[in-house]
């Protein structure tokens, strides 16, 4: 397992659907398909990456509480909450 033990199939999965999406996108542009189509994805894009991003800073959140590393787990906190 990699370092985001337990979530690596579900999170590689979701990567490499993005992946396959952004491949679609540039196919997309390359058509000269209509820009609101284009757009469309791209959004579709952003806000799964962001889901990602999100559930792995969550997980790695709830590793910190567990280890017990109060550190660490204040500089996700700010990162997932966008603290300053």
């Amino acid at each position: 397992m990699g370092y985001y033990e337990g979530m690596e199939d579900r999170t590689l999965t979701r990567l490499k659907r993005i992946k396959g999406q952004v491949e679609g996108i540039i196919r997309m542009y390359g058509e000269c398909r209509e820009c609101s189509e284009v757009v469309t994805q791209v959004a579709a894009v952003r806000a799964a990456l962001g889901a990602v991003g999100k559930e792995l800073l969550t997980d790695e959140a709830v590793a910190c509480v567990r280890n017990q590393k109060p550190v660490k787990m204040e500089k996700l906190l700010h990162k997932l909450f966008d603290i300053s």
